[in-house]
């Protein structure tokens, strides 16, 4: 999906319509905005942080514990 809108004389944008609906966008929702490369990230805030983050670098902890296997087993 692309959309291109227009940024308002107050700084404004209108989030298309796809977008919300694939977001499950409401009045009133706040919106997290990154920035990352040079490029915008608008994501809804989640209503339990932590909910949100469990899991977030799983892949990091399942490549690590073999390392830590192979280490343990050499002391």
């Amino acid at each position: 999906m692309s959309s291109i809108v227009k940024v308002s004389g107050k700084n404004q944008i209108v989030v298309p319509k796809e977008a919300r609906e694939s977001l499950h966008i409401k009045s009133g929702t706040k919106l997290l905005v990154m920035v990352k490369e040079g490029r915008v990230i608008l994501v809804p805030e989640p209503d339990d942080y932590v909910k949100a983050l469990k899991g977030l670098g799983k892949e990091v902890w399942e490549e690590s514990a073999e390392y830590l296997k192979k280490e343990r087993e050499n002391w």
